[in-house]
């Protein structure tokens, strides 16, 4: 692998120099739009919505709409004063317990690889971590962007976590989920479903096969096949009998 960002991790008056890699990479096929008629690929173009005349991309500039119809144009001196001053440090700011980073905050993983000389702080900074429980709250930037990241260790490795700001979550308040109404009987079966069905997160098991699927398909329709389409699966809508659903869902659960 080839290392996307090189510099440093300091806490207190410690510096550890590092290596940071993707730690994802997309799977996707990269599927072109053509024309139907006669598979002419398609090209897109820039067009003015007003006049629909294609516009040459040196007269394109960014712009801001703060009114309808009324826009403040952006130059490339405006983006680089709002850019983030540039530092080879992911500055950790506080330690936090793991527990209290919800899950919708997480965005992208990536790897941390200690330089040769540092592998003895590398290793000190994540098993203070895995013994305290904590997480190391901090700051990067990379590529003009300050990203708020989270350190946190896994077996030999450090992994950056990079997390989404506070104000990019939505706000759930408009949702209505307060009504309940059950009783402690169908609460205790649930409870039990859910023992019966637990098992050690494996994530091996659980394989992307939607690219694997559509290889399948390219490859019946080139050698001149028609793929079957798989029938759909419908669920019932109404609200069952809650009691007797779980007490036959356990049941299930026991056979197995």
């Amino acid at each position: 692998m080839r290392p996307i960002w090189t510099g440093i991790i300091s806490f207190g008056l410690i510096n550890i120099p590092v290596n940071l890699y993707a730690a994802v990479q997309e799977r996707r096929l990269d599927l072109d739009y053509l024309r139907k008629s006669d598979l002419c690929p398609i090209k897109y173009l820039r067009v003015c919505k007003a006049t629909g005349e294609e516009v040459p991309y040196k007269d394109i500039v960014r712009g801001y709409q703060y009114q309808k119809g009324r826009y403040v144009v952006l130059e490339e001196d405006d983006l680089k004063r709002a850019a983030a001053k540039k530092t080879q440090a992911i500055e950790i700011i506080e330690f936090t317990p793991v527990g209290e980073i919800g899950l919708k905050l997480l965005e992208k993983p990536y790897y941390i690889e200690p330089a040769r000389e540092s592998q003895k702080a590398y290793a000190i900074l994540r098993d203070a971590l895995k013994k305290t429980g904590r997480a190391g709250i901090a700051r990067f930037v990379m590529r003009t962007r300050e990203y708020l990241v989270a350190l946190l260790p896994e077996k030999d490795l450090l992994v950056l976590e990079q997390l989404r700001f506070i104000e990019q979550l939505k706000n759930p308040a408009e949702l209505d989920v307060s009504k309940s109404g059950y009783t402690e009987k169908e609460l205790g079966i649930a409870v039990q479903l859910v023992d019966r069905l637990s098992v050690p997160f494996r994530p091996e098991n659980y394989p992307d096969t939607y690219n694997e699927e559509l290889k399948k398909i390219i490859s019946q329709k080139i050698e001149g096949k028609m793929p079957e389409v798989p029938e759909e699966t419908f669920f019932p809508t109404a609200v069952p009998d809650i009691m007797a659903k779980l007490k036959e869902s356990l049941e299930q659960a026991r056979k197995k």
